[in-house]
């Protein structure tokens, strides 16, 4: 997992792959300060993930995000992501959820934490 405050801010997590060794990137981004320029329909979190198709990565937003225990669950417009969070540090975790806070200003998307 890695996190990320400043001009945009960043929560991202490593997935496993089906090859040994190998890993792929589920990244939510958000940049506020230039957010004014975008249409109302096209602001919010955008969610990435390395074998998105093109067509869908300017315009999959966040629509709720889930982080109960050790389990993230991440629902975009066009994907669900179940993560098993146990072997990310607490302190990390705490880090993600202060900055999916901050994306979340306008209440955009719907983020429920608990028994962290």
């Amino acid at each position: 997992m890695n996190n990320q405050e400043g001009v945009d801010l960043i929560v991202s997590f490593a997935i496993e792959d089906t090859e040994p060794e190998e890993t792929k990137s589920l990244i939510l981004l958000r940049t506020p300060k230039y957010e004014s320029v975008f249409e109302d329909h096209e602001r919010g979190v955008s969610v990435s993930y390395d074998e998105q198709p093109d067509s869908e990565a300017d315009e999959d937003l966040l629509i709720r995000i889930s982080i109960v225990q050790n389990m993230v669950t991440v629902v975009s417009k066009y994907h669900r992501y179940e993560l098993d969070v146990s072997g990310v540090d607490r302190e990390k975790l705490a880090e993600a959820c202060k900055i999916l806070r901050q994306m979340n200003f306008d209440n955009r998307f719907i983020l429920e934490i608990s028994n962290l």
